[in-house]
């Protein structure tokens, strides 16, 4: 079953709000329980000092106007005073600690989504766009964060703050209070409507985005392609309608977000409409004083913004949640490859490589790979060949293990790789790919990478090794040269030459190597392979070979053809079959040598004639 497949059906059981509230509460709460006491206890500090405005506007109006009390203008005017003083220090305290920890959570899962991938097995990199990945992580993991907060805020501010104006209204008058909650159960029901409908529009949105983002990142990535072939109006034409399409459900989500507004404001108009007239009727009927009716009002009017973002609290929750759904489906992805509870060090003694009967196949596809066998003797090298899709790649990513045969048994000296630690037998493997991959960093951050406690005369002797000694010290910066991204401002030779630098550093008992000079030209593959000799000395090593010539020298060639092995041996026994696999790649491959040599003498001709 692929990757996609398992996140589909994930998708399709979704946890609702109050799952999700609870398990981030769960994974999140405690570690941040002090912080947020601050951020809570400030928030009833401003929920308690804006009731207190709203309960002293009666003595403002009675004793100020109607009596005419000097002495209590000014006790009252100090008390707002003292009032506001605290409002805004709480409000410093409380937005400041919110900040800390919502940035903090956001840290946390960027390093725990980050973590985690690195644990994944590589068929979910295979089935998931690394662009679309990477949008979907800066999309959405702000999500727990928003949660948690908008959870805090919720109940700390808003539910405090509205039962404290609702108290002040009902001590002011019951009656009025009656007529302003006429008016509530039916934007109740409207939210809950709009938010079922906002909850597949978001995440589609999301979606979206992340299409978006991913392709202008892999356009990015493959800028030189895209100028060679012309390709700007093609890809243009083909991303606009992705953003169309985004566009389109942004517009969408706004409209059902904001139809909230329309209903609120009605009804409050009609609620703070109603209770001016019963109180204008009673002042004038009954010469009720007034200040009783302006505290309410004023209480009314403070407890619309929190009983407004109240009512939007379920669409504001189902936003944030579904961002956050979409990070817990990446975290819940479990790793198909998992060490075994028994499993040991590996200790590589001799470095035999044994291939038992081996088949494999790729999730939802064809058998790659059908009862291979084959041995690899300690410290010596054997070559991998044979025809396009005959599964030479396959073979070398089985040996660390990214991906575990579906039969058979891939052993180091007699140990079957299953039983030990991935990370045992990766470290005793140094891997050299066809395209070599440079990070972020210096040349000697990316040679170090190879074994992290390296020293400098460790990395030095390691590019010494690699013929990559002297073009690096030619650099602007020597080893301390920024790579540029994946190492754009090398040449493909000197990119190689890197990576080869980087698997000697590791100075692992065996080597794998997957077509290391088959991109490069003839000069840097002279220089590339006379760096490949030396790191083969003394190693074992398993090598895939695209030109022949490169593999002569080794001591066992695998010859392989459909998934099995077809032939095995050396050059010389291997080239005595006049009818074999290996005669035939050799003739298939001299006659592309002849071509080549054809076509540059005629274009050698050709520029002869010119001058």
């Amino acid at each position: 079953m692929s990757q996609d497949h398992l996140r589909k059906t994930s998708i399709n059981r979704v946890p609702g709000i109050t799952q999700m509230l609870k398990r981030i509460l769960r994974e999140n709460g405690r570690d941040y329980i002090g912080t947020y006491s601050i951020a809570i206890f400030c928030m009833i500090l401003i929920a308690a000092s804006t009731a207190f405005l709203a309960w002293i506007m009666e003595d403002v109006v009675n004793e100020a106007f109607f009596n005419r009390n000097e002495r209590a203008i000014w006790l009252v005017s100090g008390g707002i005073l003292a009032s506001f003083l605290v409002r805004g220090a709480a409000s410093y305290v409380q937005a400041v600690s919110l900040s800390k920890v919502g940035n903090n959570i956001v840290a946390r899962y960027q390093q725990r989504l980050f973590d985690h991938l690195m644990a994944l097995n590589i068929s979910f990199f295979s089935d998931t766009r690394s662009a679309q990945i990477a949008a979907q992580i800066t999309q959405n993991v702000t999500g727990i964060r928003d949660t948690l907060n908008l959870t805090v805020t919720l109940f700390a501010r808003d539910v405090i703050t509205l039962i404290a104006l609702i108290g002040v209204m009902i001590s002011k008058d019951v009656i009025l209070t009656l007529i302003v909650f006429v008016a509530a159960p039916i934007i109740v029901l409207s939210l809950q409507y709009i938010a079922k409908r906002l909850r597949k529009v978001t995440r589609q949105s999301i979606e979206l985005n992340s299409q978006v983002l991913g392709a202008m990142q892999e356009t990015v990535q493959g800028i030189t392609i895209v100028k060679a072939f012309t390709m700007e109006k093609q890809l243009s034409e083909r991303i606009a309608q992705t953003i169309s399409s985004a566009e389109s459900r942004a517009n969408r989500i706004a409209r059902l977000s904001e139809r909230t507004s329309p209903i609120t404001e009605t009804l409050a108009g009609f609620a703070i409409s109603s209770v001016i007239v019963y109180s204008a009727y009673r002042y004038l009927d009954d010469n009720v004083p007034s200040g009783a009716f302006f505290s309410f009002i004023t209480a009314l009017l403070l407890a619309y913004d929190p009983a407004r973002r109240l009512a939007r609290v379920q669409i504001n929750l189902e936003k944030a949640v579904v961002n956050a759904r979409m990070i817990y489906e990446i975290l819940d992805t479990k790793p198909q490859q998992s060490d075994k509870d028994d499993a040991i060090e590996l200790d590589v003694k001799k470095g035999e490589l044994e291939f038992k009967d081996v088949h494999f196949s790729y999730p939802d596809s064809l058998v790659v790979i059908n009862g291979v066998s084959f041995t690899a003797k300690a410290g010596q090298t054997t070559a991998i060949v044979g025809p396009s899709g005959a599964g030479k790649s396959t073979i070398i990513s089985l040996m660390p293990r990214f991906y575990d045969p579906t039969s058979g048994a891939v052993l180091i000296d007699g140990i079957d790789i299953k039983n030990v630690t991935k990370a045992s037998l990766r470290n005793s493997l140094a891997y050299v790919s066809q395209q070599p991959l440079l990070f972020e960093g210096t040349i000697a951050d990316n040679i170090r990478y190879g074994r992290s406690d390296a020293t400098d005369t460790d990395i030095h002797e390691a590019a010494k090794l690699a013929f990559a000694h002297e073009f690096i010290l030619e650099q602007p910066f020597g080893y301390d040269t920024p790579v540029g991204e994946n190492g754009i401002s090398l040449s493909g030779g000197q990119r190689q030459r890197i990576s080869i630098a980087r698997a000697l550093v590791r100075d692992a008992p065996i080597l794998l190597l997957d077509e290391a000079t088959s991109s490069l030209d003839n000069e840097s593959e002279a220089a590339v392979q006379a760096a490949l000799e030396t790191a083969m000395r003394g190693r074992t090593v398993l090598v895939i070979a695209h030109r022949l010539s490169t593999i002569a020298s080794a001591d066992k060639i695998i010859v392989m053809e459909g998934g099995r092995v077809a032939e095995e041996g050396t050059h010389a026994e291997l080239s005595a079959h006049k009818n074999g696999v290996y005669t035939r790649l050799q003739n298939t491959h001299s006659g592309q040598k002849a071509d080549e040599k054809t076509a540059e003498l005629a274009a050698q001709k050709s520029i002869k004639k010119e001058t």
